[in-house]
């Protein structure tokens, strides 16, 4: 784990300095880093400047954060296949949905930061005193089946000309949180789940080994800061392009 982790924050050391020695002039092409050195420049003589391992923390922060994808979909072969389909044709919509419900049943923060009531107020004949920390479980609220259809299935055609989104102004789906204090690697964590989701997609089938049925893939929960698997998930991937490339010089020897 020591060599790995300094080797990341070697590559993540050469990005910095690479865009160290090139000044962008313009503010509308300025990326994550762009910004970390200007602030770096504004502070640099106050009490706590930001350093370049700060910056290097920052950066890791963020690509851990947004990169959950969706294991749902092999024990749902019938939506996988939907999904590949779509690549095909080089859409990105079901896929959407593929998360959106992933999100639904496997929020990564389970519970949300803490907040504190400003009033006193009553909830289902609880009282709650002013000054309250109150923990949301957005986790229960995305499975509640008064609100939810179906709960508990992987159904990712539930958000089909649906208008229920997870930009917080929709209570029953609050994966992101909500108000002033959510989560602000939305727009980040979106495309870092869908592109690479959308890669393997296109690029492989994926199969569970040992001739497990795919409804008997385990899809219990560890649970902590964030959810992950409680089991590690083991798949074969199969190369769907040369599988491809095969099946048409096979159709064109049967046509010829």
């Amino acid at each position: 784990m020591e060599k790995v982790h300094k080797e990341i924050y070697m590559i993540l050391q050469d990005i910095i300095d690479d865009h160290k020695s090139i000044r962008k002039e313009d503010s509308n092409d300025e990326d994550l880093v762009d910004v970390l050195l200007k602030i770096k420049q504004e502070n640099y003589h106050s009490e706590h400047p930001l350093t370049d391992d700060n910056m290097k923390s920052i950066i890791q922060d963020m690509f851990t954060a947004g990169t959950e994808t969706s294991s749902e979909m092999v024990k749902n072969p019938k939506v996988m296949e939907e999904a590949q389909v779509e690549m095909e044709l080089h859409l990105l919509i079901y896929l959407k949905f593929v998360i959106k419900e992933t999100l639904r049943l496997h929020p990564v923060a389970p519970l949300l930061v803490p907040r504190e009531s400003r009033e006193r107020c009553q909830i289902n004949r609880h009282e709650i005193p002013i000054k309250t920390r109150v923990v949301i479980i957005a986790w229960a609220i995305g499975r509640d089946p008064r609100y939810w259809v179906e709960a508990e299935r992987f159904k990712p055609e539930r958000f089909v000309n649906s208008t229920i989104e997870f930009k917080g102004t929709d209570f029953e789906y609050i994966p992101f949180g909500a108000g002033r204090r959510m989560c602000p690697g939305i727009a980040f964590a979106l495309p870092n789940i869908e592109l690479p989701l959308a890669q393997l997609l296109y690029r492989f089938d994926w199969k569970l080994p040992n001739k497990m049925k795919n409804e008997e893939l385990d899809m219990a929960e560890s649970f902590g800061i964030t959810v992950g698997r409680k089991h590690d998930l083991y798949l074969i991937a199969i190369n769907r392009l040369c599988n491809m490339y095969y099946l048409s010089k096979q159709v064109q020897k049967r046509c010829s």
